[in-house]
């Protein structure tokens, strides 16, 4: 028994010995294989093709990088002003905010791609508010090529600079035109008229929410004297005369105001054929809060700078009008009826049986029908 006792106390200091010397190494040669095979992982990881469902964006955009530029129209740095690491714009991408602190805000692309400080202006009329002290600015989102639709209405009218003693202002705003030649025949136009203003974001029907954020903020920085703004669609025959009428009115507010065609309790369309298609993802709401139907609203010139403001906290959706909608709800603004909401019309099956004299804005349609209809009311006259 005492033999035994020994010899198991013999095993035990040698065991002790053997784990003494063996353990230290031992830990260093796992420690060497986890982190080599850590290292294999992340290169393996950094080389696979990165795939997120496309976004409306860079659908619309038909591009894979985003370039942010570092300042926003009205030249101030504000927190939208994020760096982009050579990532595609995808929906999980996420972008850092540039701070003096150790900490850093992540956010997705969504947030802010509508955001006005993204762009700059190509073309700019930047004096021509302190020149001509608005009361009323029209701002008229068109594509670069429809020269036709810009040439009807300043034919017609956007011509009337001086409606009941009021000075009125007619601009056109479009984005890039996609080659040499046509920003060529853009710039000479723009020499020859002095009415249009560009930004350099890719113009297209999905891009209407970035178009109408950019002539907020144009209002907002470089007309804040106008009483009253309109953005006015380029298809859209607009009664002046009337519309001056209802903004002299007493009891047309002169803040907080926006009004036009209503919409109310208008469903999300969730069907991905249709070109109002809007993801869950970008507003997961099923109805859109009241809205101005976009063809033509007019408003106080007080909100451009609350709205581009708002569009920093809602996400961005291709629905422009609901957007917009979306923004007021967010400061607590609910979009006015018309005190005569008739006045306000879509499309017209017979514009010849309707009185148009007494209309502010209806849908004609094109170039030739903004024509007709203007000089079908001055003819009556």
């Amino acid at each position: 028994m005492a033999i035994e006792c020994i010899q198991k106390r013999c095993y035990l200091a040698q065991a002790r010995v053997f784990m003494g010397h063996v353990k230290p190494g031992f830990v260093v040669l796992v420690t060497l294989t986890f982190l080599a095979s850590i290292i294999a992982y992340v290169y393996d990881f950094s080389l696979m093709p990165v795939t997120h469902p496309l976004t409306w964006f860079n659908i619309a955009n038909q591009t894979k990088l985003y370039n942010v530029v570092p300042e926003g129209l009205s030249g101030k740095k504000n927190v939208w002003n994020f760096l982009i690491k050579q990532q595609t714009i995808q929906t999980t991408t996420t972008m850092e905010k540039p701070s003096a602190s150790v900490s850093t805000e992540h956010i997705s692309i969504h947030q802010y791609v509508a955001h006005p400080s993204n762009y700059h202006f190509i073309l700019d009329e930047p004096d021509k508010c302190s020149q001509w002290d608005p009361f009323l600015v029209l701002m008229v989102p068109v594509a670069p090529h429809q020269v036709e639709a810009r040439n009807a209405i300043r034919s017609t009218w956007g011509n009337e600079s001086s409606v009941q003693g009021k000075a009125v202002l007619t601009l056109f705003l479009v984005g890039l035109t996609g080659g040499p030649e046509a920003q060529q025949q853009l710039e000479e136009e723009s020499r020859q008229h002095r009415d249009l203003v560009q930004s350099n974001f890719v113009d297209s029907y999905f891009n209407l929410t970035i178009k109408t954020m950019v002539i907020m903020d144009w209002l907002a920085t470089r007309c804040p004297q106008a009483n009253f703004s309109m953005k006015v669609d380029s298809d859209i025959y607009l009664n002046m005369e009337n519309l001056i009428t209802l903004l002299l009115a007493p009891n047309t507010p002169r803040q907080n105001y926006i009004t036009g065609y209503l919409m109310w309790d208008q469903p999300v369309i969730r069907n991905k054929n249709s070109k109002w298609y809007v993801a869950e993802e970008l507003y997961p709401e099923p109805k859109y809060p009241t809205y101005v139907l976009g063809m033509g609203y007019v408003f106080s010139n007080d909100l451009p700078p609350k709205i581009v403001e708002a569009s920093e906290a809602i996400k961005p959706f291709n629905i422009e009008d609901a957007y917009v909608g979306a923004c007021l709800k967010w400061l607590g603004i609910n979009p006015s009826g018309a005190p005569d909401p008739s006045q306000f019309r879509t499309y017209m099956n017979d514009p010849k049986s309707q009185d148009l004299s007494k209309l502010i804005t209806a849908i004609a349609g094109s170039p030739e029908k903004v024509v007709e209809f203007w000089l079908n009311v001055k003819g009556h006259k």
